[in-house]
C-alpha cells in the first residue's frame, strides 16, 4: 500500500452560478435580416479594431487606457455598445492569456517526459506513472529532433507570455485555417467566406439592472418584442423611436421562461447574444444572467437515501443504485449517448443521457449522484501515449469538463446532490472486488458497472474491497454471512445472524404459537418417523 497515492476526500460539487437560454427568431422579414446583418458587420469590425488595440496595450493596459478606447468608440456606435465592445476584447485578452499559460505548462510536460525517455535505454519498460524508453534507434532520433523544437517553442511562448504578447483570432483559429483546406472541410470559398463572416460579428450586449427589461441595448420585453439601439451610422435604418429598430417576430423561450420573464418584468439585467447558422440559415437569441449560487448540503444528508454510483465512459454512462450501508441495489443501469458529428449534435448526446439518469434518480428517491473528478490533462499527451493514438483520441473524446458542468447545472434544478471522488484505482479496484460476486447466470457484470459500484462506495466513506467471505464451515444460520455491508452503528453487526423462531418450512410461518417447536402440537398427519416417540416393546414371556 505504500506505492499508492493519497485519496482526495469527496466533495459536493457547488451549483451553477449563471443561466443561459436560446430560442430561435422566427419569420423575420427580409428587411430585418439586412438590419441585423449590417449592423453585425459594422459593430464586428470596431470590435476587430478594439481588439488590436488592448493587444497592442499588452501589460501596459490600465483603466485609463480603456477609457480611451471606450471613448474613441463612442462617435462610432453607442456609449453602451462601446462598453460592450471593450469588455468583449478585455476578457478575450484574458482569456488568451489564460490559454498561454496552460500552452506553456504543456510543452513543458512535454520536455520533460521526453528527457526522461530519452534516458532510458531502448525497449525499457514503464510503468503507470511513468513511460519507459523508445522502441528503436529511429523514434530515439526523432524524439531528440522534436525535443530541440518544443525547447523553442516553449521559448518563444514564455517571451510571449514576459511582455504580454498573445495570439488571437476573432472567428477562430480553426475556421482560419479551414480557408486552406476546403477540399477536406468539403466547403465552397463562398460558403466558407459567409461562415467566417457571420462568426466575425458582433451581436451581444450586457444587461443592466434598473433600466428597462434589463437591457438598453439589446431589449426584450415581455410580450417577446426585440427591439435594437442602432448604431450611429445606421440611424437611419430606424423604424422607432430615439434610433431603435423593432423586429417583426415575437420571441419566447421554452425552457426557464418564467424565470426570464421575472427578471425582465422586474427590470432586472438580462444579457442578450444574436447569432446566425450558416449552415441551418436561421438566426437565434441567447439570453444569459446570474443566479447567487445555490448553498452546498453536507455531505451526510445527501448520503441519507443512498447514492448512485456513475461511471463516465466514452459512448456510455454506467450507473447503479446503493443502499446507505454501500449495497448494490437493483440492476445496473446504461445511458448511452453518440458523439460523432457536430459539437451541436454532440451536446445534445451528452444533455439527453443525463436527464434520463436524473429522471431514474428521482424515481428511486435518491439525492445524491456520485460522479469522478476526473481531468485528463496529462493522461492524453502525444509523449507520453505517442504509440497509442486510439487511446487519446478515445481520452480526449470524452466530455468531461462539459458533462460535469451540464451535470451540475440539471441537477441544481431538480435537487438531486453531485458528489466529486477521487477517481484513482476506482476500474481496477472496482473489477476486482465487485465484477464477479454482481455477476450470475441472468446477468453479466461489466467492468464498468462494477466501477460505479466504486465509485458509489468511495462517496459513501466505505473502502471499495468487499467484507472478507468467511470459511465454508463457518457459512451457516448459526455463524452467519458476513459478506453483506453493514452500518457501523448497527448493534451485533459482527455476531450471527438472529435465530427466527419458528419451524424451518415453508409452509409454516414462523409465528404460529407456543408449540411452534412441538410437531406433535400441530396435529399433522402421516409426520415422519424421525419425530415419532421412540419406545422399545417389552419381550413376550414364554408359557
Amino acid at each position: 500500500m505504500g506505492g499508492l497515492r493519497k485519496l482526495a476526500v469527496p466533495f459536493v460539487a457547488s451549483g451553477p452560478s449563471g443561466v443561459a437560454v436560446r430560442t430561435r427568431l422566427k419569420q423575420l422579414a427580409p428587411a430585418d435580416e439586412k438590419v441585423l446583418r449590417l449592423v453585425g458587420a459594422h459593430l464586428g469590425a470596431l470590435a476587430s479594431r478594439d481588439l488590436k488595440a488592448r493587444c497592442a496595450d499588452a501589460l501596459a493596459h490600465d483603466g485609463e487606457a480603456w477609457a480611451a478606447r471606450k471613448r474613441e468608440l463612442t462617435p462610432l456606435s453607442s456609449s453602451r455598445w462601446a462598453g460592450a465592445i471593450t469588455k468583449a476584447s478585455h476578457d478575450q485578452w484574458a482569456l488568451s492569456r489564460r490559454c498561454q499559460l496552460a500552452h506553456i505548462q504543456s510543452l513543458e510536460a512535454g520536455i520533460s517526459t521526453i528527457r526522461h525517455r530519452l534516458s532510458l535505454p531502448l525497449r525499457e519498460k514503464g510503468g503507470r506513472r511513468a513511460p519507459g524508453g523508445y522502441h528503436s534507434k529511429w523514434e530515439w532520433h526523432a524524439k531528440t529532433r522534436r525535443l530541440y523544437v518544443l525547447q523553442g517553442r516553449l521559448e518563444q511562448a514564455r517571451t510571449d507570455r514576459d511582455v504580454g504578447v498573445v495570439h488571437v483570432v476573432r472567428g477562430g483559429k480553426h475556421l482560419a485555417r479551414t480557408r486552406h483546406h476546403l477540399s477536406a472541410a468539403q466547403l465552397t470559398e463562398a460558403e466558407w467566406r459567409q461562415r467566417w463572416e457571420a462568426e466575425r460579428w458582433f451581436l451581444k450586449a450586457d444587461g443592466e439592472s434598473g433600466k428597462r427589461f434589463g437591457n438598453e441595448t439589446i431589449r426584450v420585453g415581455a410580450d417577446g418584442e426585440v427591439s435594437i439601439k442602432l448604431p450611429a451610422p445606421l440611424k437611419e435604418l430606424a423604424n422607432a423611436p430615439h434610433g431603435r429598430y423593432v423586429l417583426a417576430c415575437q420571441v419566447r423561450f421554452p425552457h426557464r421562461g418564467e424565470e426570464w420573464a421575472d427578471r425582465v418584468e422586474a427590470n432586472r439585467a438580462v444579457a442578450y447574444r444574436i447569432h446566425y447558422d450558416t449552415t441551418r440559415g436561421r438566426w437565434y437569441l441567447t439570453a444569459s444572467w446570474q443566479i447567487p449560487v445555490s448553498r452546498t448540503v453536507p455531505l451526510a444528508a445527501a448520503l441519507a437515501d443512498g447514492v448512485i454510483g456513475v461511471d463516465m465512459n466514452a459512448d456510455h454512462l454506467a450507473a447503479w443504485r446503493l443502499d446507505v450501508h454501500g449495497n448494490p441495489t437493483g440492476n445496473p443501469r446504461r445511458f448511452p449517448f453518440d458523439l460523432s458529428g457536430l459539437a451541436g449534435h454532440r451536446d445534445a448526446q451528452v444533455r439527453h443521457a443525463l436527464i434520463r439518469l436524473l429522471n431514474w434518480a428521482k424515481a428511486c428517491g435518491v439525492k445524491a449522484i456520485a460522479v469522478e473528478d476526473l481531468d485528463f490533462t496529462a493522461e492524453k499527451t502525444r509523449e507520453k501515449h505517442g504509440r497509442k493514438r486510439r487511446f487519446r483520441q478515445l481520452v480526449s473524446g470524452m466530455p468531461t469538463s462539459r458533462l460535469r458542468a451540464r451535470l451540475a447545472s440539471m441537477a441544481d434544478r431538480t435537487g438531486i446532490a453531485v458528489i466529486a471522488v477521487d477517481p484513482a484505482y476506482t476500474s481496477k479496484w472496482g473489477a476486482q472486488h465487485w465484477q464477479k460476486p454482481l455477476t450470475h447466470e441472468t446477468r453479466k457484470t461489466t467492468r464498468h458497472e462494477a466501477a460505479a459500484v466504486a465509485i458509489g462506495r468511495r462517496a459513501q466513506g466505505h473502502p471499495i474491497r468487499r467484507r472478507a467471505t468467511p470459511p465454508p464451515a463457518h457459512q451457516s444460520d448459526v455463524q452467519g454471512h458476513r459478506t453483506v455491508q453493514a452500518g457501523p452503528g448497527t448493534p451485533g453487526r459482527e455476531g450471527p445472524r438472529p435465530r427466527i423462531p419458528g419451524p424451518r418450512t415453508r409452509c409454516v410461518p414462523p409465528d404460529c404459537g407456543a408449540n411452534a417447536g412441538n410437531q406433535s402440537a400441530q396435529h399433522r398427519s402421516r409426520r415422519s418417523a424421525e419425530h415419532e416417540y421412540w419406545q422399545q416393546d417389552s419381550l413376550p414371556l414364554s408359557p
